[in-house]
């Protein structure tokens, strides 16, 4: 058993679609363009599941584009809070015989910030029909007495998890009393044999308390990308050169560096920089990153941020981390308005 890199087949990514009641409200229209296009990449390539408490207006809306697989996708209503479904989703372990683990930990909407009752329960729910997607080869572990989320980890299928202090050991979460007491009741979970700590992990506007998929994410061949802050007038310099150092000093299992790919940080953007902005908010940084891109079969979605040349500067250098694998850009500027981007929305399920 061993929890996959992203990069291995995938089955389906899984999704939740904005509504009404969610804080998606103000800007809904340009969240589901943002979601429809999402779903549209990823259904050229593979089966997306799709979670709504809408089933019939969200089939209607992606009916309406005209260019959507609908064969390729799946709805199942159920009640949302929001919309992270890299965090409250399964996380899936498999053996060599393709059986999944799917594991269904706490999500407490990342530390008791927000609302996450019903997110929390989106598993159970949804559990007999993922099971039916993957052709009956999957159990349910759980509810397992842990909060953890999972773009708080990157595995890189070999048994090595990234992962960074500030989120893990966050006493919102755990309450662990040291990396070592983390290590002891994870790695069996995880079917992992090591985890590597970032001390060092920010973003302004994050409400994650530093997610290791906003600044470093495991690529094939010992290879990670990692969010490069060259501005010594950026507020991220100090916190990002230093993390930055530490992935330099981290080595593989077999005690070899790792490949490292510096993805650029983008220009600052704020809220104010949208029309609808709101005053007690619009001088909030929103966290914008590179980083926080999904990796479905035979392609890489990128999210990008209206600014051509960070954007082709972004999708240049994952090209030489994913060489064997299409690059494509998805405008997120919506949804790092909700303090979240494109890895952030979603969840894989491998084949």
């Amino acid at each position: 058993m061993i929890l996959p890199a992203e990069w291995a087949e995938q089955a389906f990514v899984q999704i939740a679609w904005p509504h009404a009641a969610t804080d998606w409200q103000p800007y809904l229209e340009a969240a589901w363009q943002c979601y429809a296009q999402v779903a549209r990449e990823i259904s050229k390539r593979e089966p997306l599941v799709i979670v709504t408490p809408e089933p019939d207006a969200v089939y209607q809306y992606l009916l309406d584009q005209g260019d959507i697989d609908l064969q390729r996708i799946h709805l199942l209503q159920i009640e949302t809070n929001d919309t992270w479904a890299r965090d409250h989703a399964f996380i899936t372990c498999i053996d060599g015989n393709g059986k999944k683990a799917l594991l269904d930990f706490i999500f407490n909407g990342w530390g008791q910030k927000f609302a996450a009752d019903l997110d929390n329960m989106i598993n159970r729910k949804a559990f007999t029909s993922l099971r039916d997607l993957l052709l009956g080869q999957a159990s349910y572990i759980g509810p397992i007495r842990m909060v953890l989320e999972g773009g708080s980890i990157e595995s890189d299928g070999k048994g090595t998890v990234l992962t960074t202090t500030s989120c893990l050991l966050a006493d919102n979460r755990n309450y662990f009393s040291s990396k070592q007491e983390a290590e002891e009741l994870l790695l069996p979970l995880l079917h992992s044999q090591r985890i590597l700590w970032l001390d060092h992990s920010w973003l302004d506007g994050d409400d994650t308390d530093g997610h290791i998929d906003t600044v470093a994410r495991f690529c094939p061949d010992d290879t990670i990308a990692y969010v490069q802050c060259s501005d010594p007038n950026d507020e991220h310099y100090t916190e990002l050169s230093a993390m930055e150092r530490e992935l330099q000093a981290l080595r593989t299992a077999d005690g070899h560096p790792y490949h490292l790919v510096p993805l650029p940080m983008p220009d600052a953007i704020y809220e104010r920089d949208f029309a609808d902005a709101v005053e007690e908010e619009r001088d909030q940084r929103l966290p914008a990153t590179y980083a926080n891109f999904l990796i479905v079969n035979g392609a890489v979605l990128m999210p990008t941020y209206g600014q051509p040349d960070n954007d082709a500067k972004a999708r240049e250098q994952l090209q030489k981390a994913f060489l064997d694998r299409e690059i494509v850009g998805i405008d997120c500027r919506v949804l790092i308005r909700q303090h979240g981007s494109l890895h952030c929305i979603t969840m894989q399920y491998p084949k």
